[in-house]
């Protein structure tokens, strides 16, 4: 019989990967058909949003074989969903606004945040850098996306809190893990505060300082 608390002790980052990168996708694919691009165009960018920040985590650990390729049935899973977002999308005839797309990328933010930081810990490297590998995961796909869609990335114009929320999160986990909590319970709790900040900026309209000319 499963022992199911066992499994989240072992799997735990996982689970929060496989829900960065749904959150991920979807906040790809959004993006996608809010820019109208077709059904090539709406897998790549939620392909490289849903993928690209554990990709440069794994690159910068040299950890091989990197996350989606030893998963690979991920790949499957993201082309089946932007095939039934696509026909879902235009005989519902719904309209994707960027306000839709910040609420599961908040949730990605969270997951990606937290289990990217875990996973560092895990390969034994200090603690900042942890940090910044948590930061890393959760930011880059984003990026890339921004960047494919030919827009300036949100996480560094837009003003609203984002890197920031992620860096602080990475520590609540880094914290939580000195305290020796179980790695499952640090990155719910880290993925959870960092979600809760993301919407709490969102909701209340919370800005970073601007550069002035």
């Amino acid at each position: 019989m499963l022992d199911f608390t066992g499994w989240l002790v072992i799997n735990g980052t996982l689970l929060f990967e496989v829900i960065g990168i749904f959150a991920f996708a979807l906040s790809g694919l959004l993006e996608a058909a809010r820019k109208r691009l077709d059904l090539v165009g709406m897998i790549t960018v939620s392909g490289l949003t849903a993928f690209g920040g554990g990709t440069l985590r794994d690159i910068l650990l040299d950890r091989r074989p990197f996350f989606w390729i030893e998963n690979s049935a991920w790949v499957w899973v993201l082309i089946g969903i932007c095939l039934v977002a696509l026909v879902f999308m235009r005989t519902r005839h719904l309209e994707p606004t960027q306000q839709a797309m910040q609420w599961p990328d908040a949730v990605g933010l969270g997951a990606f945040t937290a289990g990217g930081t875990q996973l560092a810990l895990d390969g034994q490297v200090p603690a900042i850098i942890a940090v910044i590998m948590g930061v890393l995961t959760a930011i880059f796909g984003g990026v890339l996306r921004d960047i494919v869609v030919n827009e300036i990335p949100k996480a560094f114009s837009d003003h609203i809190p984002y890197s920031v929320i992620a860096f602080t999160g990475g520590w609540v986990v880094v914290g939580l893990n000195y305290l020796a909590i179980e790695p499952f319970i640090a990155v719910a709790i880290g993925a959870l505060f960092t979600i809760t900040l993301r919407v709490l900026a969102l909701l209340l309209g919370w800005r970073l300082p601007a550069w002035k000319a």
